[in-house]
Parts: C-alpha cells; sequence; structure tokens
C-alpha cells in the first residue's frame, strides 16, 4: 500500500495517476474535504479509501493504519505563498511532516515528501541541493519558511539520509485548474489568452534584465511523477534534491511556446510590478538536478517546447480533461 497525502490536489492526484498506469491500486488518498473542482482530479482513479488529513493524524496516532504500508508520499501542504499566518503553516506545513516522517522512520516506511524551490530565497546563496547549505538559505515568505524549517530539524536530527525530500521548482501541468492565484502562468495564461487574445507580464525594474526576460525553471508535472515513481522503486536513494528542468527560460519562452502551441498571434504586453512584490522578485531560478542524476536518474526531461504543447493539446484545448 502506498499513502498519498495532498492526493486531490495537483502533483499528489498527477502521480496517482502515475501510479495507476504502473498498475498500483493500493492507495489511500489523505486530504481535506473534497470540493467539486478537485474532486474531478480523482475521476477515474483506482484507489482503497478517501480519508480526511483530520481523521488520517487520529487513525496514525491511535495505530489504526492497516498493515503493509510500503511508503508515504506527502504531498500534502499549504502551498500559498502569500500566507502569513504562522501558527497555520507551522502545524500544517512542519509538524503535520515531522509526525508522518517520525512514524515513518519507527515503522521502517519510505518517507518522500515536499520541500520547495522557495526555501532558497532570491538565489544569492545558489541553489544547490546540499545539505550542508541549508544553514545559508533565507526563504524569502513564510511559505518558505514552513518548509525549510522542516528541512533543517531533518537534518538536524540525522534523518535526511533516511527520507526524501523534493525542492519542486516551477511546475505546470494538469490537475492545477483549482489552483486560483497559486496555478502557473501557464494556465493563466492560456485562459486569458482563450478569452482575450492577449496576456500580460511583469515589467523587468532591474537594467541587466528586458521586459520579460527574468527566468525560471518551469518543470512538467509528468517529470516530477516520473522522479518520484523512480524514488519509490530506488529506496536507498535519500536526501533533498531539486525537482526541476535543469534549464532556465524566460517568461517570454513560455508565452511563445503557449501562443505557438494554441496557434495564436503573439500578444504580449508589460505592466509594472506592484511595489510590494519588488524586493521580493526572483529574477533568475534555476534547478541544477547533477545530484538526482548521479543518484541514477537518466530518463529524458521534456523540454518547455515540448511540455507546454502537450499540456496544451493533451489538456487543457476544450474540453478540459484531467490527467
Amino acid at each position: 500500500m502506498i499513502i498519498v497525502t495532498g492526493g486531490a490536489g495537483f502533483i499528489g492526484s498527477a502521480f496517482i495517476a502515475k501510479l495507476n498506469q504502473e498498475g498500483i491500486r493500493d492507495i489511500l488518498v489523505v486530504d481535506e474535504a473534497l470540493s467539486p473542482a478537485r474532486k474531478y482530479n480523482l475521476k477515474d482513479r483506482t484507489f482503497l479509501e478517501f480519508v480526511d488529513k483530520g481523521s488520517f493524524l487520529e487513525r496514525l496516532s491511535s495505530g489504526q493504519l492497516p498493515q503493509g504500508i510500503e511508503a508515504i508520499v506527502h504531498m500534502g501542504a499549504c502551498s500559498s505563498t502569500t500566507e502569513t499566518n504562522v501558527q497555520y503553516l507551522t502545524h500544517n506545513n512542519y509538524e503535520y511532516t515531522k509526525t508522518l516522517a517520525e512514524y515513518s522512520l519507527s515503522k521502517g516506511i519510505r518517507f518522500i515528501y515536499a520541500s520547495s524551490a522557495a526555501t532558497y530565497g532570491d538565489g544569492a546563496h545558489g541553489y544547490a541541493d546540499d545539505d550542508a547549505k541549508l544553514d545559508t538559505l533565507k526563504p524569502l515568505n513564510q511559505y518558505g519558511i514552513s518548509k525549510h524549517n522542516f528541512d533543517l530539524w531533518a537534518r538536524g536530527n540525522g534523518v535526511l539520509s533516511q527520507i526524501t525530500g523534493l525542492k519542486f521548482f516551477n511546475v505546470y501541468g494538469p490537475n492545477e485548474y483549482y489552483k486560483d492565484e497559486m496555478a502557473s502562468v501557464a494556465w493563466k495564461a492560456f485562459n486569458a489568452i482563450q478569452a482575450t487574445g492577449a496576456f500580460s507580464l511583469f515589467r523587468s525594474h532591474r537594467p541587466d534584465y528586458q521586459d520579460g526576460e527574468q527566468k525560471r525553471d518551469f518543470v512538467y508535472v509528468k517529470d516530477c511523477c516520473s522522479v518520484m515513481w523512480w524514488l519509490l522503486q530506488h529506496p536507498e536513494t535519500n536526501g533533498l534534491f531539486n525537482l526541476g528542468s535543469g534549464h532556465a527560460r524566460s517568461w517570454n519562452d513560455l508565452l511563445s511556446v503557449l501562443f505557438s502551441a494554441m496557434k495564436k498571434p503573439w500578444n504580449v504586453s508589460y505592466i509594472d510590478m506592484p511595489l510590494q512584490l519588488r524586493d521580493q522578485y526572483q529574477y533568475f531560478t534555476e534547478a541544477p538536478i547533477s545530484k538526482l542524476r548521479s543518484a541514477g536518474y537518466t530518463a529524458d526531461i521534456h523540454t518547455l517546447e515540448d511540455g507546454i504543447t502537450d499540456y496544451v493539446t493533451s489538456f487543457l484545448l476544450p474540453p478540459l480533461r484531467h490527467w
């Protein structure tokens, strides 16, 4: 049996689709009470049971979880980078993860959890997924701090060598449609272009970057799921790993591919970035994935062109489809 928390969410539900593709049906899905939108993410998926995240902790603490759990894949979290309730983030992102990690370690269960590229802050100290450099990182928001604090706890308690944390970069792809402001720019731009034929990007406020040339590491959710599946097959592979494409691309590149996949003419304008965002805005992120490659992961990763084209043509163009 495999437990997937956040299983009705973006990455969690995509991973359940991947598990089903690989013939895995003994899955316990843990998440919050389902909205109609997120129920769609589990449509046509095969799993044993859906459990509310609070009830799941009660079962865990009272010893009522089933026998034969092979792995807990913990994707459940508050993923809002604008959330400011420190108590909520601490409980939801730090304490919950710690409880699951301790349980997994006590039972000899594989534990894979979602960290975040937000732990790198402004990138001043680079993006190397090196456990020894954790103390140099300064996340820019409370979400990033909550994720970083668990990474620090795991290292400080000597368990990073027994569990696996994934620092997800800019993930896009099917099953994200319910995320509103936290959805990828690919999703937001697709809908805006469908409606108006145009999209606006933030203007650069640094002389070393032209408008729209700010860069991110965009990674297709299918690649994330392939890495997670590989990690399940290689329980000896532990520690912190970046999960991105390994190649930073500009917002202009993303929009160019998107307009092309939609067979629409380029129509992009640039608007001033709100003042409150300018001191926190990242102009460049890139996920070195040499550590993952050195661990033995050899599969190809979608280029931006291939990933966005597949996303648009296989999932976004009417009718909307989940994975």
